[in-house]
């Protein structure tokens, strides 16, 4: 019995010496998949964390507020990073979950009302005058008063469309909805702002 006793040890041995090993393959292997997950989310990050972060501060017109929808939309794709099946498509994907998650966030608290006294978006002309900067900052605080005033899917529609620029085809993808839909609430949008504002901010906004 002591030999059948020993060769059993021995078989368990080497069975264990196995499993270890494919253990440790399987190991570095998922290491390698997470490490390249991981490099390509910080790329995501990097490549679209100004897109989100506009877009969360045009729906909100508040800089905190703006800081969690976007740390929260990038705790989300990292979480269902597994839906994004098409890379090609990896922006509206982004943009539709930074949507969601402002209308969310937005919803659990008090509509801000009070507009910047400065505008914090640094500007693109050089020397610009104390004229200048007034103008501009009377310009954003009436555009984003007008923004606050719309609904939140008029709202979404304004800055993807209007602002950000996104195609009605993009627009469409990241809301969820069609492309006539998009074509029509959008002048839908535009109308209610010139009427209830009376806000004039340039033939390409209303024309688009």
């Amino acid at each position: 019995m002591g030999i059948f006793k020993f060769l059993l040890n021995m078989l368990l041995f080497f069975e264990t010496g196995l499993i270890l090993k494919r253990l440790i393959t399987n190991a570095n292997k998922w290491g390698e998949m997470l490490d390249r997950t991981n490099r390509y989310i910080e790329e995501l990050y990097n490549q679209y964390y100004r897109d989100v972060y506009q877009f969360a501060l045009y729906y909100t017109n508040n800089k905190q507020d703006a800081e969690d929808i976007t740390q929260e939309t990038f705790i989300k794709v990292m979480r269902n990073f597994s839906q994004l099946k098409d890379e090609t498509k990896q922006k509206t994907w982004i943009l539709s979950i930074a949507r969601n998650t402002a209308v969310d966030i937005h919803r659990k608290q008090v509509l801000r009302r009070l507009l910047p006294s400065k505008l914090e978006k640094k500007s693109q002309l050089s020397g610009e005058t104390a004229e200048q900067r007034v103008l501009m900052q009377e310009d954003w605080a009436l555009l984003q008063e007008a923004l606050l005033s719309l609904k939140p899917h008029y709202r979404s529609l304004v800055i993807l469309k209007g602002l950000k620029e996104f195609s009605n085809k993009e627009t469409a993808a990241i809301l969820g909805c069609t492309e006539l839909k998009v074509r029509v609430d959008y002048h839908r949008a535009i109308a209610k702002m010139k009427k209830d504002r009376k806000l004039e901010i340039g033939v390409d906004l209303y024309a688009r």
